[in-house]
């Protein structure tokens, strides 16, 4: 843990506090910070500037902002042009017309085609080349998902920073961030429920409720399979529903002036797809997937950051200690997998030897609610919806599973980019 912590500060000349909760997983926070020393500060196709300021037009998609501030500071530093932190009218024309991709990979991926890609492609003297446009997919993705993470968590700012503070900050805890990292996690993690009581005993009994149901699919699964015409229509009844998941207190947020002013169409989201029955293709991985086609695509055009990426992608999901709350020795590949493949329902993205049934019965709907506004609209998380679900859990289980959230998404987004590419050089 103090070896990733001055590898992270010799790196960023910073310890952020996104690092100091990622910690609770050392593995996983090893991979993260290689993969974006990678894309911020090794040789690749854009400059250094470049890379900050569109780490700061992701980030503001989602008004994100701890990680805009973050990088305008970072994009000062490696010598950018301060005017082009007025607003994006004030960059350069080549990163005003990255403006459209970044909207709809944020909000809508399933959108994107070769039409996209092309008008990047064939912008004369604003023109991007293919190994640009690949880096500026993978840092758009991997900001848009580290929004999700910052909020997801309820990650604050530094005490240098505006709004930052030392005392019990309001992050995943209930204790200071030098209790994370001096490994103080034996701390009474009880929740309490919204009419303010302590629900030990609900929490405990929730806990049992998901373990059986555990115990009883995997009989299921050993006994009998499905029909692909049935788990096709399994992925499509999942699909439907998730359309309409949504926490009672959801309302409209209008981004703050320093915020909005790095992106354009601020009413552009993923509500506005949800709340009109629009429907959301579906995309077959067996037709197009990360480790066929995706690695190799990213690998090829910006060398070795595919491999930094799939590492990064295979840790997560595959991170385990085998412990569910109080329970030890569980074998929990069953809801990792449910929940890593209902974000992917939520795309669109089925996998065909999967049966989406599994998911109404591990994820409850406070869960359900909570994954949905952490991956589609971060910026609408609130405190009670990370303390309704899972109230038996650890925190670090809880960052473990904001983990597989940013991954899945990161994924999702990162099909939809790649598959119109392959399409425009096919």
């Amino acid at each position: 843990m103090h070896t990733l912590f001055a590898d992270s500060f010799a790196a960023l000349g910073r310890l952020d506090n996104i690092t100091l909760v990622m910690v609770f997983h050392p593995q996983y926070l090893e991979s993260f910070l290689k993969t974006q020393h990678y894309l911020l500060q090794m040789d690749g196709p854009l400059p250094l500037h470049y890379r900050h300021y569109i780490g700061i037009m992701a980030a503001a998609r989602h008004q994100c902002s701890y990680l805009v501030n973050l990088h305008v500071n970072d994009f000062l530093h490696v010598g950018g042009d301060p005017k082009w932190l007025n607003g994006l009218e004030n960059a350069p024309q080549k990163l005003q017309n990255l403006g459209e991709l970044n909207k709809v990979l944020a909000h809508r991926p399933w959108l994107i085609t070769k039409e996209h890609i092309e008008g990047l492609l064939k912008a004369e003297e604003h023109s991007w080349s293919l190994a640009e446009l690949v880096h500026a997919v993978v840092l758009l993705t991997h900001y848009h998902s580290l929004a999700s993470f910052t909020f997801g968590c309820g990650i604050s700012p530094e005490i240098h920073c505006d709004g930052g503070h030392t005392f019990r900050p309001p992050s995943v805890s209930n204790y200071c961030f030098c209790d994370i990292t001096n490994g103080n996690h034996s701390v009474d993690e009880m929740q309490v429920n919204s009419a303010g009581n302590v629900s030990v005993s609900d929490s405990f009994f929730e806990v049992e409720a998901l373990m059986e149901k555990m115990r009883q699919l995997q009989e299921c699964r050993d006994e009998e399979e499905a029909s692909q015409e049935e788990m096709a229509s399994r992925f499509e009844i999942e699909k439907r529903e998730s359309m309409f998941v949504f926490s009672s207190d959801d309302e409209e947020a209008t981004p703050a002036r320093d915020v909005s002013r790095h992106f354009e169409d601020t009413s552009y989201g993923y509500k506005d797809f949800s709340r009109h029955g629009m429907h959301v293709p579906t995309f077959r991985v067996q037709d197009y997937c990360w480790e066929d086609h995706g690695y190799s695509l990213v690998n090829r055009l910006y060398p070795d950051v595919g491999q930094l990426i799939d590492e990064k992608f295979h840790i997560a999901y595959n991170l385990t200690y085998n412990t569910m709350a109080m329970h030890k020795d569980v074998d929990t590949s069953m809801l990792r997998r449910a929940i890593w493949n209902y974000i992917h329902c939520m795309f669109g993205i089925r996998y065909d030897d999967y049966d989406y049934g599994e998911i109404n019965q591990l994820l409850d709907r406070s869960f359900k609610v909570y994954i949905k506004t952490v991956v589609c609209t971060p910026e609408k998380v609130t405190k009670r919806m990370y303390d309704s679900f899972w109230r038996q859990f650890k925190h670090s289980e809880k960052v473990h599973v904001n983990l597989l959230l940013i991954e899945a998404r990161m994924q999702a987004e990162l099909l939809y980019a790649l598959r119109a590419i392959t399409r425009y050089m096919t």
